[in-house]
């Protein structure tokens, strides 16, 4: 079986990597922007979008609002920017958001922040996926026509990518990242030029259609209440930002300086293009809708179900390049590729943050070690499949989807700047050097505005979103939350009753007596075998133990015993029942009531073969015993193992194993030369 795994695993994801080797992994800035910053600069794919779909609902003209709504969201996210550039110098360690508020405002705090932030990259996933599916669908119907099925194979394609390790993962996607940003700011500046000096009159495919209101005229308090609500849908844009903060061990030295850098052109680069996209979607009049097949009116006729509604970026995109031109089909083709490649930084993030929440013990252990590549292998693989669930539930749908969205990084957001703030005001009450007491005023005032600024926008969220889905991203914190505690609880319980004391407890004193009872079903070379090893071990008593089952059995194996004249007494269970774990296990528990600081130790004769269906023919009972006194205190259970002549077979595989070559193992060398090679420097 290793065999047949070690194959495709190495041809997926490549050589295994040593230890030494995680320094080669760390990322430059040109590279970690693309693996960090994918989601938000990706989000200005659909978030402009989300925005207009909500406005769509009291009519075309509450469109003219999608300006001061971006300008919002534009001072938004610089606030976020500044606040998250402060926590990267003070928390470098890679903790990010986790770390703040677990030291800052206690456990809870950092457990309900690490909650959100888990549900949150599993939308990011799941969002990002189905937009890029529908961005496609666009140019591919068959995509469309698959949405759920296309949606899960570029899960497992992207899991793939990220097994292989951050490095060559960040490789992968620089180019796609690259290529679409560069292609948004061509179109936003080609769009400016014809809009501004040529005078060109560029026009949206949607631009004739006419938008049917679900509630039109709405003024005072409704009208507040949608334009919040559409902020809240713009703010997805935000959707990511965190990632950097908590990933700043994945950077190369100085980490801090270069996580802030890439944190600000990150901002930079998601504002221009957030700002752009809106401003060319009012100038090209694009029309969106919510519910597009009764909503939007084509010569006052609905345009029906077999309408496919493209994103905004697509509709400018033909407006400004014209509909399938070569700058069309490749901002297209690298939407939909930086939209799929931006689920990379929930693959960076929740692996991380789950390896920390395993060492804090909130996790399965199992969360916190690196795979063959030196990447959190398990976490991967549990967001992939968190991820594809949801998918599946969803319908690959992005609108509802993202309906779930940013509820848990903005709860992530307000805890930590608030848990900034009191980090802090403690470093103030012992810092007398003024000019750092200056910056860390300066500091804690941006750290301030940002808890306030993000905290409103939370409940603002709450409030529009709720009953739109956010209640399932709630729902899915407090599922996670109850999860870690309860793993923290039993960690916690098992390390308390494992505990050495400093005196000498029941444990360090020395049973009175070891009683060895070997067990026998018939009188062959395994009994014989573990007989001689029982004696072996001088235990003060030694006994055999049979089962009487079929009483002609028995007779024989009692006069076979007697004739041979073995010197071990042998004890017959009775067994009206016709069972054979029981009687055991009530003899032995017998014996430890019987004496409690005597040590019972139990030899069981197995097989060992050498095909994989030999095992359901063999040891049987033996496994069942073993599982049953498991759970006897005082008993010491030991395997007796006789090899049959299969097992030979086995033991040539496993010759022939550990002289084959998977693909690219010869790279790696010796391993006597590789242990005498001095370890690589840190880059």
């Amino acid at each position: 079986m290793s065999k047949l795994t070690d194959v495709p695993k190495r041809i997926l994801i490549g050589r295994a990597l040593s230890s030494d080797k995680l320094g080669e992994t760390l990322l430059p800035k040109r590279i970690a922007l693309p693996v960090f910053a994918s989601d938000p600069l990706s989000s200005v794919a659909y978030a402009p979008g989300e925005v207009l779909l909500v406005l769509s609902v009291a009519g075309l003209s509450a469109y003219h609002f999608s300006p001061w709504i971006a300008l919002a969201v534009v001072v938004l996210m610089f606030t976020v920017v500044a606040s998250y550039r402060q926590n990267v110098h003070a928390y470098p360690s890679g903790g990010g958001d986790y770390e703040v508020a677990t030291t800052n405002l206690g456990p809870k705090a950092g457990l309900t922040v690490a909650s959100a932030l888990l549900v949150d990259y599993v939308l990011t996933v799941a969002v990002s996926i189905s937009s890029g599916i529908e961005n496609l669908g666009s140019a591919v119907p068959f995509v469309v026509e698959h949405k759920v099925a296309s949606a899960v194979a570029v899960i497992v394609l992207l899991t793939l990518m990220n097994l292989r390790g951050v490095k060559e993962s960040g490789g992968l996607f620089a180019i796609p990242t690259y290529v679409f940003v560069f292609g948004v700011f061509v179109m936003i500046l080609w769009g400016a030029w014809r809009g501004l000096v040529l005078g060109d009159d560029m026009r949206a495919p949607t631009a004739g259609f006419e938008i049917r209101a679900e509630h039109g005229g709405l003024a005072g308090f409704a009208l507040v209440f949608l334009l919040l609500r559409a902020f809240s849908s713009g703010c997805a844009a935000l959707t990511g930002v965190e990632a950097i903060s908590n990933g700043v061990p994945a950077f190369r030295k100085p980490k801090s300086k270069n996580a802030a850098t890439t944190l600000a052109l990150m901002g930079g680069l998601a504002v221009t293009m957030f700002c752009g996209i809106i401003f060319l979607a009012m100038a090209t009049d694009v029309r969106m809708a919510e519910t597009p097949a009764t909503d939007l009116l084509n010569n006052g006729t609905p345009v029906g179900a077999s309408y496919v509604q493209d994103p905004v970026i697509s509709q400018v995109a033909a407006a400004v390049f014209g509909d399938g031109t070569f700058f069309f089909i490749l901002l297209a083709a690298a939407t939909a590729l930086v939209l799929f490649l931006a689920a990379n930084t929930a693959y960076n993030g929740f692996p991380l943050l789950g390896s920390i929440l395993a060492q804090d013990r909130y996790l399965p252990r199992q969360l916190h070690t690196r795979g063959d590549r030196l990447a959190f292998s398990n976490g991967i693989v549990v967001l992939a499949g968190a991820a594809a669930l949801l998918v599946w539930i969803y319908g690959a749908d992005s609108t509802r989807l993202i309906q779930l969205y940013i509820v848990g990084v903005f709860v992530s957001f307000t805890l930590s700047q608030t848990g900034m703030v009191r980090h802090w005001n403690r470093h103030l009450k012992t810092e007398r050097d003024p000019a750092k007491r200056r910056h860390m005023i300066r500091s804690r005032a941006i750290n301030a505005f940002g808890a306030f600024f993000t905290g409103l926008v939370l409940v603002v969220v709450l409030a529009t979103k709720f009953t739109h889905g956010a209640w399932v991203a709630l729902l899915g914190m407090v599922i996670f939350y109850v999860t870690m505690t309860a793993i923290r609880r039993h960690y916690d319980a098992v390390s308390e009753e494992i505990a050495a004391a400093e005196q000498r407890p029941d444990e360090y004193v020395r049973p009175s007596r070891v009683r060895s009872l070997v067990l026998v079903s018939k009188l062959h070379k395994p009994t014989l075998r573990a007989l001689a090893y029982a004696e072996l071990m001088h235990a003060s008593e030694l006994e055999a133990l049979t089962v009487n089952v079929d009483p002609a059995e028995t007779k024989a194996l009692k006069e076979e015993w007697e004739r041979r004249g073995i010197n071990v007494p042998l004890k017959i269970l009775d067994s009206p029942y016709r069972e054979i774990t029981r009687p055991v296990i009530e003899y032995v528990k017998t014996l430890r009531q019987e004496s409690p600081r005597d040590a019972v130790s139990v030899y069981i004769p197995e097989y060992v073969v050498g095909h994989w269906y030999e095992h359901l023919l063999h040891n049987q009972s033996a496994l069942r015993l073993k599982g049953r006194l498991l759970f006897t205190p005082g008993v010491m259970v030991t395997s007796v193992p006789y090899q049959l002549q299969s097992s030979e077979a086995a033991r040539k595989r496993a010759r022939r194993r550990s002289e084959w070559n998977a693909p690219g193992s010869v790279r790696r060398g010796p391993v006597e030369k590789a242990r005498k090679e001095p370890a690589g420097k840190s880059d």
